[in-house]
């Protein structure tokens, strides 16, 4: 599968890396080596995919272009839209001409939460009464110096939408009362240290998330009518741990079994090779989820900047 990279920033590179022995070029307009400058310039006969590792604004003009032309794309989270019609014409473009449209969830990939999506599909922890996510970083400093990224909700769409995807991936469909818990400027103009959380979903969910955690971390907790599950850390981070608890009754020490992973990231490569296994299957473009994260983003955008403005 020929394939071009749009956008050559971080994400960019590494999705080169990924696909070079594939890559027909990349498209940029500001890197002076790309080949081309925008993706409209690129002979339709070179490609068959994209992956698009571009800012929001641009990126719907930029997946209808390449849906109307039959060419499938791999996109970087999340897949911004003004609105949720727009999004439901995208997915119909790209259903009429056969392309396929997939954003881009790494998370999905990592080992443990892979590990944690099998367990619970098990039914071997019972029921399952709370999720606790926690996503930080330590690029304040970074994202306040980005006109682009510093501005609106800040953290939230950054580091919520994989928060909201990977309990999506749990759980399946989730309810859509998420609200804003916390919400606070710390350093940024924009926040950057945010809380939600869901009491309709079963299970119920809190969801933290922020930019100055100065030593990059994840953790989730997830407590059981069996036992609870745990994971600390992800492979890029290393190392990566899964803990799992067995439940003693009437109350005790559970017994525990831990899994520690000490290896590099191996998100990208997998999610690559998930998408073309995705494009040599026939698969139809389906952004139903898309749609939900546009509209649950949308709606806790709007109270993260009313709560922090008052903080």
């Amino acid at each position: 599968m020929r394939c071009i990279i749009v956008g050559y920033g971080v994400q960019g590179k590494k999705r080169l890396t990924v696909a070079a022995g594939e890559a027909a070029g990349v498209v940029d307009p500001i890197w002076p080596e790309a080949q081309w400058k925008d993706v409209r310039e690129v002979p339709p006969d070179r490609y068959d995919a994209a992956v698009v590792c571009t800012p929001d604004g641009p990126k719907t003009e930029i997946l209808g272009y390449l849906a109307s032309h039959g060419k499938h794309a791999l996109t970087e989270k999340p897949l911004h839209a003004e609105t949720d019609g727009e999004l439901a014409a995208l997915e119909a473009k790209a259903r009429a001409s056969g392309a396929l449209l997939v954003t881009a969830y790494n998370h999905r990939f990592e080992p443990h939460c892979v590990r944690m999506r099998d367990l619970i599909a098990s039914g071997e922890l019972g029921r399952i009464y709370r999720c606790r996510m926690f996503y930080g970083n330590g690029t304040a400093r970074l994202v306040r110096e980005s006109a682009w990224r510093d501005q609106g909700a800040g953290v939230l769409p950054d580091l919520g939408s994989h928060l909201l995807d990977t309990a999506n991936f749990w759980f399946g469909d989730l309810a859509d009362d998420f609200r804003v818990i916390s919400a606070s400027c710390l350093e940024n103009r924009a926040p950057d240290h945010v809380v939600i959380g869901s009491e309709g979903s079963k299970p119920k969910i809190e969801l933290e998330m922020t930019l100055v955690s100065w030593r990059n971390h994840f953790t989730c907790d997830i407590f059981a009518e069996k036992g609870s599950a745990h994971i600390e850390s992800l492979c890029k981070w290393g190392p990566s741990r899964f803990t799992r608890r067995t439940r003693v009754l009437p109350s005790g020490r559970p017994p525990e079994e831990s899994v520690i992973l000490v290896q590099d990231d191996p998100t990208w490569a997998l999610e690559y090779a998930a998408f073309k296994a995705l494009v040599a299957s026939g698969a139809r473009t389906d952004l139903s989820k898309d749609r939900w994260l546009l509209r649950t983003l949308g709606r806790l955008s709007d109270e993260v900047i009313k709560v922090s403005s008052l903080a």
